[in-house]
């Protein structure tokens, strides 16, 4: 746990001082103080089975879960990202997404939901049939400009809030690709950007916790970050358990992410995220 104590005050960045805030359908999301995303996944192969719901009874029950212990963005994944999977195609996607987003608008019709895809037709579905207020984009590579284009020309059509990931190995790198991107962004007239550094994604263990030791010089971009390292393989391969048992070191990490200046923690353990946030608040308010 040295990487927790080896943090100066100094270095802390806390989202707060940012003033930051989100354009939710008309309506200013502020992040004055950090925000939990909660994963709802209605796929079959998510890497942690406690987040996949796949009736809709499980659906209705993981979404007022994750609204009833303080989340204020439920996160809905209906193609798994995690190592080794195979994507299903666009139409299987669209198909368990319109099931869980009746789910989740009857159930909780002003709740703030965010659609975790990287396909943009999805996204417009998304947007255009259930209101979809966040698209959460965890497919952009950039050996994929294509890709990457069409996505940026949809979501910018579209007008919502965008979490843009990096799957960039090195924090100069990860800087470089979102300096550019954000770029792109702005000159389609796009407003609301977030950035997901991709704690996970195309980096080794050892380039994972470099990034994290040093995400408070991402602020430099002057756009909020979300991190999700929630239960990943860099904390329970570091401390060879499994996604079961890493509840701890989530907790852990997600400490030193608030610290570093992380706005919004997606994260399957919602309770025990909110109660860091509340811990990690005035503790970095009070260092200033």
């Amino acid at each position: 746990m040295m990487i927790f104590f080896a943090i100066s005050w100094k270095m802390i960045n806390f989202a707060a001082d940012m003033d930051y805030t989100l354009n939710i359908r008309g309506r200013l999301l502020s992040l004055d103080e950090p925000r939990v995303m909660g994963i709802l996944n209605v796929t079959p192969d998510s890497f942690y089975a406690n987040s996949r719901a796949q009736t809709e009874d499980e659906i209705a029950v993981r979404a007022n879960q994750i609204e009833g212990e303080g989340g204020s963005i439920i996160d809905i994944g209906a193609c798994s990202t995690r190592p080794g999977s195979a994507p299903v195609d666009q139409q299987q996607e669209i198909q368990r997404l319109r099931v869980a987003l009746e789910v989740v608008r009857r159930e909780l019709p002003f709740s703030i939901v965010s659609v975790d895809t990287f396909r943009p037709d999805v996204a417009r579905m998304a947007v255009e049939e259930y209101g979809v207020d966040i698209i959460n984009d965890v497919g952009f590579r950039s050996d994929n400009p294509d890709g990457q284009t069409a996505m940026l020309r949809m979501v910018s059509r579209l007008g919502v809030p965008y979490v843009l990931m990096a799957a960039e190995p090195t924090l100069e790198e990860t800087l470089l690709y979102f300096a550019r991107q954000v770029q792109r962004l702005r000159d389609m007239g796009h407003k609301d950007v977030v950035l997901d550094p991709g704690f996970g994604f195309g980096k080794t263990m050892e380039q994972n916790y470099q990034l994290l030791a040093q995400m408070e010089r991402l602020q430099v971009m002057d756009l909020p970050l979300l991190v999700g390292v929630s239960r990943k393989s860099m904390i329970y391969r570091q401390l060879n358990i499994d996604a079961n048992e890493a509840l701890n070191g989530t907790t852990a990490l997600h400490a030193v992410a608030l610290m570093k200046g992380a706005s919004i923690l997606r994260v399957h353990d919602v309770k025990e995220a909110v109660e860091c946030v509340k811990l990690i608040t005035p503790l970095c308010k009070g260092s200033e």
